[in-house]
């Protein structure tokens, strides 16, 4: 099976057992929507959702984050892990959108970047999602897929999946592919105890296949 076809049946599939998938991180404005991105990092959607509940109400405006003290965002987001260094993040994302931005997330990935915290992955986060560009983020559930499933090689880095990744991909698939690959990622196949049986991609699926080669 070509690289083609097998985007054809994991397009298929997703489509057939999550039709809908869609961001699990709660916010409301777009600057919200790029500091819970930020905060993601190396921590779970839910972990975040729980902090930015709160830190939002605390929060309510870019302002509010730009008048704030590094040590006071610094406590309000000690459950989560690099929390210093996410604090600095979001001091310098408000100093930024305050002062160079006009108050509003920009929409070049360019801009995006000079912001701390803020790398491709979570650029192409706030683009796809804010802005509907065609981008394809790999985050650490379609990382894992892409060389589980067979389209990225073992050894590719996250930049090498992501090229990989959007060459067989239909670029208007990219933004509901993304969600798809993480909800299969963080519910279906996961990275220990995956639901095998009755998973359609077991016939492109390395590990199954590693498995069946070990036990011969």
């Amino acid at each position: 099976m070509n690289q083609k076809e097998k985007a054809k049946l994991i397009t298929s599939y997703l489509n057939e057992i999550l039709p809908i998938a869609e961001c699990e991180l709660n916010y409301t404005h777009d600057y919200e929507l790029l500091i819970a991105v930020v905060l993601s990092a190396q921590t779970t959607d839910k972990k975040v959702n729980e902090v930015t509940k709160t830190l939002f109400k605390k929060y309510p405006s870019i302002d509010a984050f730009n008048n704030a003290s590094l040590k006071d965002i610094e406590n309000d987001i000690k459950v989560i892990g690099l929390y210093k260094n996410k604090a600095i993040a979001l001091k310098d994302i408000a100093y930024k959108l305050v002062h160079d931005f006009n108050y509003k997330v920009p929409s070049k990935k360019e801009e995006l970047l000079t912001m701390k915290g803020v790398g491709n992955k979570v650029a192409n986060v706030v683009l796809v999602e804010l802005f509907n560009k065609q981008e394809f983020p790999v985050d650490t559930h379609v990382y894992r897929l892409s060389k589980r499933l067979g389209i990225a090689s073992k050894n590719d880095s996250i930049d090498k999946a992501e090229q990989k990744l959007r060459k067989v991909f239909k670029d208007y698939d990219y933004k509901l592919l993304h969600h798809q690959f993480i909800h299969f990622g963080r519910y279906y196949c996961k990275a220990i105890n995956p639901a095998c049986e009755n998973c359609k991609l077991k016939e492109i699926c390395l590990d199954v296949h590693d498995k069946f080669i070990n036990k011969r």
